[in-house]
């Protein structure tokens, strides 16, 4: 398995620690009968738990192309390179420090962060379509 794919999975693992911290920080915040209903009726999450809930949802937006990326390595056979490892690293990295540098408000940072992983992904991608 090449390490873009290891990053990958590692990746959809980090979605799925940040579901969790999200799902139980919004347990504690929420009314107990809405989260046990229907939620017909939404509900707005503010402060720290509003913030990993915008985290996950860019945290969704950033995998899909990711992923897009490393497939696009992998069916190309250009994935294994300095270049597309390092970028692999670098988003997964820069993903770890986004949620929080969201979650505790640290702006412009989060921005910054978020920019470098999106940069590495196109390099990425880029590597796989031009090489």
């Amino acid at each position: 398995m090449t390490l873009e794919l290891q990053i990958l999975g590692l990746a959809a693992l980090l979605w799925a620690a940040q579901l969790l911290c999200l799902s139980v920080a919004a347990n504690l915040k929420l009314d107990r009968d809405w989260l046990m209903g229907p939620r017909d009726e939404p509900r707005h999450l503010e402060g720290v738990t509003g913030r990993l809930q915008r985290a996950l949802n860019n945290m969704t937006e950033s995998l899909l192309l990711f992923a897009v990326a490393v497939t696009v390595l992998e069916f190309a056979d250009r994935s294994g390179g300095a270049v597309t490892e390092g970028c692999a690293v670098t988003y997964l990295v820069a993903r770890l420090a986004y949620v929080p540098a969201y979650a505790f408000g640290l702006s412009p940072w989060r921005s910054v962060i978020w920019f470098i992983g999106f940069a590495a992904t196109l390099v990425m991608l880029f590597a796989g379509l031009l090489s």
